[in-house]
C-alpha cells in the first residue's frame, strides 16, 4: 500500500523529503511503511470497533502527554477535537489527566526474585476526581492502566485488567487499548531519534571545516 511522500512520522519529526534522514529511512520501506499503517489500523481505522474513534484518539493524546512532546500533543489533540462528540469539550480534561501524571520513569516493584534489585519507588498514578467525572469510567480506567504500561510497566498484573474489564472494557478493548499504548510509545521514540539525527546531521552540513 503506498502513502503519500511524507508519512506521520516523517512530519512530526520534520524530515523533509530528499533529505538524508529521508532517504535512509526509505532503504527501510518497509519498515517504514508498517508503522504507517499500524497508525492508521489503531487511530483511523474504518471500523472502530470496541473502541470509538473518540476514545483512540483521546488515549493517544494522554499518552503523549505524558511524554510531554509539544509536536505529538498538538498532533493528537487535533484529531480528538475532530473525533469528540463534545466540541473540545474533552481535550482540556485529558491533557489535564496527563499534566498531573507525568513523571520520569519507568519505574515501580518487580514480583519478588532476582529483578527486586531493579526497584524504583514512583506514584500510582490515579486521574483526579473532578477529571475523572469528565472524562467517563470507561477512558478514566484506560488512562490509569495506560499510565501503568508507559510508566510503571513491571506493576502490570490480572488485577490491573480487571479493572478495566470492570469499567466496561472488553477482551477485544483492552487487546487494542495494549496495542495503541506501545504504538504510541514506540511512534513517540522514534520521532524523537529522528529529530536529534536531523540535527546532527542538519549542523554537520553546515559545520565550516578548519583550514
Amino acid at each position: 500500500m503506498a502513502y503519500d511522500t511524507k508519512d506521520t512520522i516523517d512530519q512530526l519529526a520534520g524530515i523533509a523529503a530528499g533529505s538524508a534522514i529521508d532517504r535512509a529511512r526509505r532503504g527501510r520501506e518497509a519498515a517504514r511503511l508498517g508503522a504507517e499503517e499500524a497508525y492508521r489500523l489503531l487511530l483511523l481505522p474504518e471500523n472502530p470497533g470496541d473502541v470509538s474513534l473518540t476514545e483512540r484518539h483521546a488515549i493517544a493524546l494522554f499518552v503523549a502527554g505524558l511524554h510531554q512532546d509539544a509536536g505529538i500533543i498538538t498532533h493528537y489533540r487535533h484529531l480528538l477535537d475532530k473525533s469528540d462528540p463534545t466540541d473540545g469539550a474533552l481535550a482540556p480534561a485529558v491533557l489535564k489527566a496527563a499534566r498531573t501524571g507525568s513523571i520520569n520513569g519507568p519505574y515501580g516493584r518487580y514480583p519478588e526474585g532476582p529483578l527486586t534489585r531493579e526497584d524504583k519507588a514512583g506514584p500510582a498514578h490515579e486521574v483526579e476526581r473532578d477529571v475523572a467525572v469528565l472524562l467517563g469510567e470507561r477512558l478514566t480506567s484506560a488512562f490509569n492502566h495506560a499510565h501503568l504500561l508507559v510508566l510503571r510497566p513491571r506493576e502490570s498484573s490480572a488485577a490491573a485488567l480487571q479493572k478495566l474489564l470492570d469499567a466496561g472494557w472488553t477482551q477485544t478493548g483492552i487487546v487494542v487499548l495494549s496495542q495503541l499504548v506501545a504504538f504510541l510509545s514506540f511512534q513517540i521514540r522514534a520521532i524523537a531519534g529522528l529529530r536529534a539525527l536531523n540535527a546532527a546531521h542538519q549542523t554537520a552540513s553546515v559545520a565550516v571545516p578548519a583550514e
